[in-house]
């Protein structure tokens, strides 16, 4: 099958390239083949002519004729990998959860989770009036249904 072969092309060369990584896969019935990579320090167009020429020299157009395109994922497109998530430590994300959304700047990102830093104005205890405080919040990514990377000019 089309899409084992060049998913076998494309971790063979993520081996040798251990910067980049998978996000997306797909082949459809009529050959068209996309292929989404990511990088630790993001990706530049050699990054994509290499994983582009890593699955093009290996299938035989002959056997199967197929279009190739292989991208980045772009700076708006949903968080889907623990890597990504690393990667933006420190910038504002956009998280919506199976019960709310969060928007914060992601501080802490390990195995199970992530964690947002936000402020926030609440009324105040005594009197009248409102004071910023400082929330944070631990969100487990099996929790996660979307997360994007805001970008503010």
């Amino acid at each position: 099958m089309l899409e084992d072969k060049v998913s076998s092309f494309v971790e063979n060369a993520l081996r040798e390239r251990t910067d980049l990584f998978l996000i997306d896969l797909s082949v459809t019935e009529a050959n068209q083949i996309k292929v989404v990579i990511d990088g630790d320090k993001g990706v530049l167009v050699d990054d994509c002519i290499f994983i582009s020429r890593s699955i093009e020299h290996n299938l035989d157009r002959d056997a199967a004729d197929f279009s190739l395109e292989v991208t980045s994922a772009g700076a708006t497109s949903p968080l889907k990998n623990q890597r990504q998530y690393k990667k933006n430590i420190g910038r504002l994300l956009k998280v919506k959860t199976n019960t709310e959304e969060y928007e914060g700047k992601l501080t802490a990102v390990d195995n199970e989770s992530i964690t947002l830093e936000w402020k926030q104005r609440e009324p105040k205890k005594i009197g009248k009036g409102k004071v910023t405080v400082q929330k944070s919040k631990k969100l487990e990514y099996n929790n996660i249904i979307k997360a994007n990377v805001r970008i503010k000019f």
